[in-house]
This record gives C-alpha cells, structure tokens and sequence, in this order.
C-alpha cells in the first residue's frame, strides 16, 4: 500500500495543546518528530470562542492560542501534518511502528495526545442534518446564523461558552438542560442572564426535525412530562465528550473502565516507549494540564530514546 517506512525518533499522535506542546519540546530537543493530526491542529481547544482561564493570556482566541502553539513547533523543527489520521499503532521489535492514512512510520517512541470527541445526543435527526444546523461548535458554525434563533443543548461550562458566544451573533439563544441547575461556574450563571440567554429547565431533546435544514425541535420536560415543540434554526450540541482512545485499545495500550489510558508520572502507558498525554489521558480536562502533561511526555520521551540525559543510546 506504501513505499518504504519512514523512520522517525518520535511520532506523535494529535495536535491538540498537548500534542503541539510535545512537539516544540521535541524540537528543541533536536529529535526528529513529526505530529500526526486527523483533522486540523488546534484540536478542540481551537474550537474556543474565548480562552480566559490560561496563563498568560488575559482573553485570546481558542485558534489564535493553538496558531501560536503550532507556529511555536514548527519554530522548533517538528514536522506537523494535519489530515493524517493514524490507523494503527504496534510494537516492532525495540521500535514502534505507526501507520496512518498516508504513511507508515518506524518510530523509537510514541506520544498518544489524540484527546476526546464531541459525545451525541442519539436522537432522531441528529445525524441526517449534522452540518445542516446540528453543530458541535458555536465558533466554527455560530456566524452562520446570524440574526437566527438558535438552540444549545448541554449544562456545563463548554455550553455555556458557546450560549455566550451565539449571544453576540445570534438573534436569540435558548439553553436546554434537562436538569435544574447548571454544572458550569457560577460566572457562567451570571453572564448567561446578563446577556440575556433563555434557559429551559428539566428539559430534553427527543427529536431533530426539517427537511433539508433544521426547522425545530421537539423537547420533553422530564419533571412535567409535557412535550413542545420549538421552531428552531440550528442546534449547538455541547453534551461531553469521550476519550479517542480505540487506536490505543487496539495497539495493546491500557485503558480505565471510561476509556482514558491509564499513564504513570511519566506519562508512561504499560507499553515500553508509548507514552500519552492530554485529555486522552482524563483528569480535569483544561488547557493549562495538557500542556503540562505534553511537556513531560516529550521530556521522557527523549530520555526513553537517547537512555538519559547523557546519551547511552
């Protein structure tokens, strides 16, 4: 299927915060990595309307951070290629080898940051008009509904971001949660009735409808039992996420009972020279660890390769 391998000192998986934080330290480390991204770096750090809570940055751009982050690695002499998904990892010997959709690569260490994926709601309609009005991004699809009446279905902190966002671009946002309280900080709670965003309590999706596009939504109250139905022009979906941790799983890789691989201090996996870092991993899931976490895999991933500080290997 491809020609002969290409042979790396350090592949790693993703370009999300933690992916492109092991990058620039790979490089500046002087390895020979490259960064494998199924989609485009950023990951969905790069989906944040606004980032408030990293150091450094007072407010900045879910995409102008990972740009910079990108710009950073690619400064330092790591190869990053978007739109190359990996399709399976597997121990070689004392090597790894990693194939992806356009290469197979032949690598002394491995860094799995692949993160996690938008979770769904599983109701009618959903999948037929995904792109069509049901979005997972408020930043990414928000501007195409300006002036609409939109919807956004979730109750913590991303969902609340993205209520905030459409608020500025939409002509009316309504929050559906199908609790009483929201999960999100209570600066969340504030700001959402400041700007005026419509929260529907005890509130579910049951079912997506249109033709071509969304046209409304049929919702359940799960403490009145009453159903409605609502005309709609799109549906922000921010309901959690899942660990994309299957190429993993399959690689040999452990994983916890939620899908999470399961690293030691080191970012170690049970596999000798797999390491993984990042949301993939759990934990409280924000910028400033994956980054951290990135940092410390790139670290050991060095001295895994070279045999310490000083190079036995």
């Amino acid at each position: 299927m491809f020609g002969l391998p290409v042979e790396k000192q350090l592949v790693i998986c993703g370009a999300g915060p933690a992916g492109l934080s092991a990058g620039i330290y790979a490089g500046r480390f002087g390895l020979d990595a490259v960064v494998l991204e199924a989609k485009v770096s950023g990951g969905q750090a790069g989906e944040a309307a606004i980032i408030e809570n990293y150091p450094g940055f007072i407010k900045i751009r879910g995409m102008e951070l990972m740009d910079v982050m990108r710009k950073q690695a690619e400064l330092s002499g790591c190869e990053i290629r978007d739109l190359e998904p990996v399709k399976r990892i597997e121990k070689d010997g004392e090597k790894i080898r990693v194939v992806s959709e356009a290469e197979t690569y032949v690598a002394d260490a491995v860094i799995i940051a692949t993160g996690r994926e938008h979770r769904k709601l599983g109701v009618p309609g959903e999948e037929k008009l995904t792109g069509r009005g049901v979005s997972y991004c408020a930043t990414c699809d928000g501007p195409l509904f300006k002036g609409k009446r939109v919807l956004v279905v979730g109750g913590g902190n991303t969902a609340c971001s993205e209520a905030l966002y459409l608020s500025d671009v939409a002509g009316e946002v309504n929050l559906v949660h199908r609790r009483d309280d929201l999960r999100a900080e209570a600066y969340y709670k504030r700001v959402l009735k400041e700007k005026g965003v419509r929260i529907h309590w005890n509130t579910e999706v049951k079912e997506i409808e249109g033709d071509k596009v969304v046209e409304r939504i049929r919702l359940f109250n799960n403490k009145t039992g009453e159903e409605s139905v609502m005309d709609i022009d799109a549906v922000f979906i921010a309901v959690g996420h899942k660990p994309v941790s299957e190429v993993a799983r399959e690689a040999g890789v452990k994983l916890d009972d939620e899908g999470y691989i399961i690293v030691d201090r080191e970012q170690k996996t049970n596999i000798e020279g797999i390491f993984a870092a990042g949301d993939v991993t759990g934990g409280v899931f924000q910028i400033a660890t994956a980054v951290g976490e990135g940092t410390a895999a790139a670290v050991n991933a060095y001295l895994y390769i070279r045999g310490g500080w000083y190079g036995t290997k």
